[in-house]
C-alpha cells in the first residue's frame, strides 16, 4: 500500500476503549423491561417508571453477572498485557462499576510486574452521560480519598486525578446542578477527546526523543519477529509495546468514538438530542485501536469479547443487545424530518454536503434522454453564476439541484426516493421562487425534465410546457417548462 521510497516512521500507541461491566443498574433496567414488557404494546410505562426509580441507585457496583465479567476480563487482558505490553497505562471514569471492572486486572497486573510498568489515571470527564443522581438530585460521588480506598486492595500507588472540577478532594460531581443534559454530555465529550489525545500525544513526543523504547513502529518486522502471529494476543514478544486501557461506559464512549472516527469531523445536528448513528458495546466489550499521532487513529476492532464464552459453553455476554435499550438513543423520526434548504456557490459548498449531493445525482439522475454531456453539466455546475441548492435534514442531504441565475434554468433536480413523499421537492422548488423573487435576478425558472416521472412532478409545482415543447414521449427527448413568478 505505501510507496517502497516511503521511509516514515509509524510510531503508534496500542490503544484500548473497555465498557465497564454489568452494574446493578444495568440489571434493573433489564429486569424492568421484563417486568413491565418494554418494547411491547402492553408496555406499562407508569410500571417500568416506579420500578427504576425504587431500584436504581446514582453510582451503583457491579451486579453479580458483572464481577464474573471482571474476572473473566482479568484472565484476558492480564497474560495478554504481561506477554505483548510495555508500560501500561490505565486511564479509568470514576465511577464504582469502571473501578471494580478494572480492580481484577490491575490485582493481577501489580502481581505480575513492577509498578513503574503500570500508571493509574482517574479521569473526571470520563463518567456516563447524565452524571450522578438519584431521582434528579444530585450526588458528589466519589472523592480522590474514597476512590483510592476502592483502588487498594489491587496494589495500586500513585493514582493521578485529572479533570475532578471541584477538585479530587470533592466528589466527581460535586459540580453538579442536576442530571447532566444531553448538550452537556456532548461538549464534555470534546474536552475528554481533546485531552485523551494530549495524554497520548506527550507518549509519543517522549519516543520522539528517544527517552522510552516501547513506541516503536509495530508495522515493521525486525529479525527474530518472523514467526509473530498478530492475531495472537498471548504469544510472547521480543518488543513490548505502550498500552493504554480507558475503562468507560457505554454511551460516553460512543460519543468519543464518533468524534475518534470522524477526525475533528463531527457535528451535532440538534441541539440536545442524539446524533443518528451511535456505537453499541456488550458490558466488558473491547474496542480496540492504535493512535499515530496528532488526532490519527485506526480502528482495529470492536466490541470484542472472547473472554464472555467459556470451554464449556457458558456465555457472559450481556448489555448490547436492543432489548437492552440502545434503541433510545437514536433520534426520532420527527426530529429528523425538520428540512432545511441551502444556496451556496460551487466553490462554497461544505465537503460532507458536495460529497452526498454528488451522490445523489450519481444514482438518481437519468442518464437517458439528457441533451447535455455530462462535460456540460459538470460545467453548468461550476459556473461563477451557478447555485448549488440542497435540502438537509440536520446533515443528510435529501435533496440538491443546480440553478443558474442568469438564465433562471434549475437543473440536476434530485430527490432521495425515500423522501419523496415528505415535500421534499416542493421545498426546493419554494425555496428557488422565493429566491427569485427576493434577488429579482429572474423572472421566470426554466426546466428541462427528460422523464415521465419528471415532468409530471413540475407539472404538479406548476411549471408550464413553453411553445413548441412535445407532449408525446419524455424517455427520449427534452422537454422545455417554465414557472413565471
Amino acid at each position: 500500500m505505501a510507496s517502497s521510497k516511503e521511509k516514515y516512521v509509524r510510531r503508534s500507541i496500542s490503544v484500548r476503549l473497555i465498557r465497564h461491566g454489568e452494574s446493578k443498574n444495568n440489571q434493573v433496567y433489564r429486569d424492568a423491561l421484563r417486568l413491565f414488557k418494554g418494547g411491547s404494546p402492553d408496555f406499562d410505562l407508569q410500571g417500568w417508571t416506579d420500578y427504576v426509580d425504587k431500584y436504581r441507585v446514582a453510582d451503583p457496583g457491579l451486579s453479580d453477572v458483572g464481577q464474573e465479567q471482571a474476572l473473566r476480563l482479568s484472565h484476558y487482558l492480564e497474560p495478554h498485557l504481561v506477554n505483548q505490553a510495555g508500560e501500561v497505562r490505565f486511564v479509568i471514569s470514576p465511577m464504582k462499576r469502571t473501578i471494580e471492572t478494572m480492580l481484577p486486572t490491575l490485582t493481577e497486573m501489580n502481581r505480575s510486574n513492577e509498578n513503574s510498568h503500570i500508571k493509574t489515571v482517574i479521569n473526571g470527564f470520563y463518567f456516563e452521560s447524565e452524571g450522578c443522581h438519584t431521582r434528579e438530585k444530585v450526588e458528589p460521588g466519589m472523592n480522590s480519598e474514597q476512590i483510592a480506598e476502592c483502588l487498594s486492595p489491587a496494589g495500586v500507588q500513585d493514582t493521578s486525578y485529572v479533570g475532578f472540577q471541584s477538585g479530587p478532594e470533592n466528589g466527581w460531581y460535586a459540580h453538579g446542578t442536576g442530571p447532566e443534559t444531553r448538550h452537556e454530555s456532548e461538549q464534555r465529550a470534546a474536552r475528554f477527546y481533546v485531552w485523551m489525545m494530549e495524554f497520548l500525544d506527550e507518549q509519543l513526543m517522549e519516543a520522539e526523543r528517544g527517552e522510552v523504547e516501547d513506541i516503536f513502529d509495530a508495522g515493521v518486522t525486525l529479525p527474530g519477529e518472523e514467526n509473530d502471529k498478530c492475531h495472537d494476543r498471548f504469544q510472547p514478544r521480543a518488543r513490548r509495546r505502550r498500552t493504554a486501557i480507558f475503562c468507560g461506559h457505554g454511551d460516553f464512549m460512543s460519543l468519543v468514538l464518533k468524534r475518534i472516527v470522524s477526525g475533528f469531523g463531527h457535528a451535532i445536528e440538534k441541539e440536545g438530542e442524539s446524533h443518528r448513528s451511535a456505537f453499541v458495546h456488550f458490558n466488558t466489550g473491547i474496542t480496540e485501536l492504535e493512535y499515530f499521532g496528532k488526532g490519527r487513529f485506526l480502528l482495529m476492532s470492536s466490541n470484542q469479547v472472547p473472554h464472555l464464552h467459556g470451554p464449556n459453553g457458558e456465555c457472559y455476554i450481556t448489555g448490547g443487545s436492543l432489548k437492552d435499550g440502545w434503541s433510545y438513543l437514536m433520534p426520532s423520526d420527527k426530529i429528523l424530518l425538520d428540512s432545511e434548504v441551502a444556496f451556496s456557490f460551487s466553490d462554497e459548498v461544505q465537503p460532507h454536503v458536495a460529497e452526498q449531493a454528488e451522490a445523489l445525482r450519481s444514482l438518481y439522475l437519468s442518464k437517458s434522454g439528457s441533451s447535455s454531456s455530462q462535460d456540460e453539466l459538470d460545467a453548468t455546475h461550476h459556473k461563477s453564476n451557478a447555485l448549488t441548492v440542497v435540502v438537509k435534514r440536520g446533515l443528510q442531504v435529501v435533496g440538491c439541484a443546480s440553478l443558474d441565475e442568469k438564465t433562471g434554468r434549475l437543473s440536476d433536480v434530485v430527490v432521495r426516493p425515500s423522501a419523496r413523499r415528505s415535500y421534499v421537492g416542493q421545498s426546493l422548488i419554494d425555496a428557488v421562487k422565493n429566491r427569485a423573487i427576493e434577488t429579482k435576478k429572474f423572472d421566470k425558472i426554466v426546466v428541462e425534465p427528460d422523464t415521465s416521472e419528471s415532468k409530471a412532478f413540475f407539472e404538479k409545482m406548476g411549471f408550464e410546457l413553453t411553445e413548441g415543447g412535445n407532449d408525446e414521449t419524455y424517455t427520449s427527448e427534452i422537454v422545455r417548462m417554465e414557472c413565471k413568478l
